[in-house]
């Protein structure tokens, strides 16, 4: 009788602990970032940003994409997948090569068996066909091809995802990922999706390119730090890591720096900061623009709005990154 009583109290505690742990859950984002992970160093620095944000995000895969620098998706694929193992995800993480032509020319063949990009554009129509109570955060930081072809071939998925876009020097004209595939930003405004434009706007401290990185703080903070993992990994620019902290060093030691003191912005890492803490950024709903040429026209009338974030407060987003890195290593 004793043990019985003992085995019931035990059940009952359990039965408290689970639904506890799913209320915690159901607290995360659902987050699917695409990344053109081999441009420069921002997307390296924001999928281990949001990999190692465990209480804050469940990433549910990687897709990754071509834009102009750092190869075809073979090359952005083999930068991503270093990220992941350094992080201590890889095999277990979903990863996929997404697209490495543009929307225009790759949507007459969605429906056929095998085109350019159909492995992420299936991957992201069944992650977000998935039964939850959550909608499923799209952050694409690098062109948008790869979620405009998964909207364009299976419609039924626009209200189960909200796009957070780093891109665009909204209301000016330009910009790295917006220019990577101009053919798919109309597209993806006309269509009745929760979306959110994080600016770049070069030169401007109002939008990501103010979020910055310091060379010399990467160079104090980063030695060592992250998980370490078992396995050396080779590094972009040669050498061997088992730790992202000493690849993030790696990475800035070869990258072109700005400024004085030396910098690089932090643009794709503040995406996943404002989803982390809103109030790393200022939202305002706007009316969706049309895109003419490069530039942008704004239709005051349009019943379609967007989120646009800009005023980010880089002193907290560094500070924030910075900690989640030191959480996750090791004592």
């Amino acid at each position: 009788m004793k043990r019985l009583k003992c085995s019931i109290l035990m059940v009952l505690f359990l039965s408290a602990m689970v639904p506890h742990a799913g209320a915690e859950d159901e607290q995360k984002i659902r987050l699917l970032i695409d990344s053109d992970a081999n441009n420069e160093t921002d997307d390296q620095h924001a999928i281990a940003y949001a990999l190692l944000s465990k209480g804050s995000f469940d990433v549910e895969g990687l897709t990754v994409n071509k834009t102009h620098n750092g190869g075809d998706v073979d090359e952005q694929m083999a930068e991503a997948v270093r990220v992941v193992k350094l992080c201590g995800f890889y095999p277990q993480l979903p990863m996929f090569k997404g697209a490495n032509g543009s929307f225009a020319g790759i949507l007459p063949h969605i429906h056929e068996d095998s085109y350019d990009g159909k492995e992420a554009v299936d991957f992201i129509i069944t992650q977000a066909k998935k039964k939850s109570d959550r909608k499923l955060v799209l952050l694409p930081i690098g062109k948008l091809t790869n979620i405009a072809l998964a909207l364009a071939k299976n419609p039924s998925i626009i209200p189960n995802v909200r796009i957070v876009w780093l891109g665009s020097n909204y209301p000016r004209p330009g910009e790295y990922n917006m220019t990577a595939d101009l053919t798919c930003i109309d597209y993806v405004l006309s269509l009745p999706v929760d979306f959110e434009m994080v600016t770049v706007r070069y030169n401007d401290p109002s939008g990501s390119w103010g979020v910055k990185a310091f060379q010399q703080d990467i160079f104090d903070k980063m030695p060592g730090k992250g998980p370490k993992v078992d396995l050396s990994i080779e590094g972009r620019h040669g050498g061997t890591f088992t730790t992202f902290g000493d690849y993030s060093v790696s990475l800035y030691r070869h990258a072109p720096q700005h400024g004085d003191p030396p910098f690089r912005s932090f643009f794709d890492a503040t995406a996943v900061a404002i989803l982390k803490n809103p109030g790393f950024g200022q939202a305002v709903e706007v009316p969706r623009p049309a895109l003419h040429n490069r530039g942008w026209v704004d239709r005051p009338k349009n019943p379609l709005k967007m989120v646009l974030w800009e005023g980010f407060d880089s002193a907290a987003i560094m500070q924030d990154f910075y900690n989640v890195i030191d959480a996750a290593t090791p004592k």
